[in-house]
């Protein structure tokens, strides 16, 4: 994802607002937790798109 589209999709939040996120995140999390969780974001985002993408692919009907 460019920087551009996240943006968009944070409803056209400025810079400054951005970077405030960012750093209460960082607050919150800690720097060592912070890959963890976008590792974990990731998965879920590629799980979701696989799902999307596969509707009906690979699943057994059980009876």
């Amino acid at each position: 994802m460019t920087p551009v589209f996240v943006l968009g999709l944070l409803g056209g939040l400025g810079a400054t607002e951005v970077i405030v996120i960012l750093v209460i995140i960082l607050l919150l999390f800690g720097g060592k937790k912070i890959p963890e969780l976008m590792k974990g974001l990731g998965r879920g985002v590629k799980e979701f798109k696989d799902a999307s993408k596969g509707e009906g692919e690979g699943e057994v009907e059980k009876k």
